[in-house]
C-alpha cells in the first residue's frame, strides 16, 4: 500500500524559502497525479499545486511565480519548492496522490510557519 510522508516544513522568515518533500513508502506509478494542498487555521483546505503524469503543472493564483512543484518518479518523491514566502503561506501542507481509478491518498501533513 502506498503511504505518503511529508517533510521539510518548519519556521521561516518572510521572504525565505523552504522545500517540502513527499516521500512514498510504495511505488507511485507514473500515471498518478500528485499535488500539494494546504489548510490554514480557520480556512478551508485549498489546492496549492498539482502535477500530472505528463508533467503539466497548475498552481493557485496566490502562489504562482513563487512555488514550484516537481516530481522524481525514480525516487517516488514529489517536491514543493517555496520561495518568497509570506505570512499568508502559513498552513499545514499535505501531499496527495491521485491514482487513475482509486480514491486519493493523503499524507499526514507538515507545518509551515512564516513569521518574523
Amino acid at each position: 500500500q502506498v503511504q505518503l510522508v511529508e517533510s521539510g516544513g518548519g519556521l521561516v522568515q518572510p521572504g525565505g524559502s523552504l522545500r517540502l518533500s513527499c516521500a512514498t513508502s510504495g511505488s507511485i506509478l507514473s500515471v498518478y497525479t500528485m499535488g500539494w494542498y494546504r489548510q490554514a487555521p480557520g480556512q478551508q483546505r485549498e489546492l496549492v499545486a498539482g502535477i500530472t503524469s505528463g508533467g503539466s503543472t497548475n498552481y493557485a493564483d496566490s502562489v504562482k511565480g513563487r512555488f514550484t512543484i516537481s516530481r522524481d518518479n525514480a525516487k517516488n518523491t514529489v517536491y514543493l519548492q517555496m520561495n518568497s514566502l509570506k505570512p499568508e503561506d502559513t498552513a499545514v501542507y499535505y501531499c496527495t496522490a491521485r491514482p487513475p481509478y482509486a480514491p486519493a491518498l493523503w499524507g499526514q501533513g507538515t507545518q509551515v510557519t512564516v513569521s518574523s
